[in-house]
């Protein structure tokens, strides 16, 4: 048995739980081992920035944040349930890396 760690970066949650319930189902049906999602600390972007274009008048600022989830999965995996995880459909924002232990 191969321990992958799968690792879901992205700045939309719901889009990160739904591609983790896909792996969880995948690998209930093929009877895999499963821990987590783990939710990892979320880092926050902020970016301040000046209001006015030109410099003149007072200082204004508008502050953007984009916020990046990180959730974490640990599967005792065989070599089918691993290819059947690698079909999941990702979408664009969303992040995957799987690593494999022996």
């Amino acid at each position: 048995m191969q321990i992958a760690t799968v690792k879901l970066t992205g700045p939309d949650y719901k889009k990160l739980d739904m591609v983790c319930n896909q792996i969880k189902e995948i690998c209930k049906k093929t009877g895999a081992k499963v821990s987590g999602p783990i939710p990892l600390p979320t880092k926050r972007l902020h970016i301040p920035t000046r209001k006015s274009p030109c410099g003149d008048g007072s200082e204004t600022y508008e502050h953007w944040e984009m916020r990046i989830h990180k959730r974490l999965l640990n599967i005792e995996t065989d070599e089918r349930t691993l290819r059947q995880v690698m079909r999941v459909q990702v979408p664009d924002q969303v992040h995957i890396e799987i690593e494999l232990k022996e």
